[in-house]
């Protein structure tokens, strides 16, 4: 395996996820650190087999947690076959299934209750696209301020077509 120095999205676009995505798996631990930092980062191939293997476990419904607890009794050659799906593992039924509910302690145990929090009733708004690819949301009874902003935002927009 060419574990040569690539640039971070290079690898990402090889996995077919984005930067952010590869950062993120790093951060979670899915993924090693890249070597070096800074602008000599290098990621090999071992970040892209790898990134392949987690959409493939994603696609069998494995939550990341699990994957990284696979990935921990896993060599190297076991996550290749995942990433190129030979070999796939179902996920256990116990990281499958929802977490069971609370069982209820007696109302002795329970620690004194606090208010309720009044839930506040849905909000009914509106979306209104100003430009192709700007779209905001607005209540449906706008204040006058926001009513106002909106019209600027209008006139502004209509006067850069």
């Amino acid at each position: 395996m060419d574990d040569g120095g690539r640039k971070l999205e290079e690898v990402a676009k090889a996995a077919g996820v984005s930067p952010r995505t590869v950062r993120y798996y790093i951060q979670r631990g899915l993924l090693p650190p890249p070597r070096f930092r800074g602008p000599d980062t290098a990621y090999g191939d071992e970040h892209v087999v790898r990134l392949r293997a987690i959409r493939r476990l994603q696609e069998a419904y494995w939550p990341l947690d699990a994957i990284g607890g696979l990935f921990a009794s896993k060599t190297e050659r076991e996550i290749e076959a995942i990433a190129d799906g030979s070999h796939v593992p179902a996920p256990s039924t116990s990281v499958a299934s929802p977490a069971p509910a609370p069982t209820p302690t007696p109302s002795s145990a329970r620690s004194p209750r606090l208010p309720r929090a009044t839930a506040e009733p849905p909000r009914v708004v509106q979306r209104i696209t100003l430009a192709e690819d700007l779209v905001v949301e607005v209540p449906l009874h706008p204040s006058d301020d926001t009513a106002a902003l909106l019209e600027a935002i209008r006139t502004l927009v209509a006067k850069r077509r």
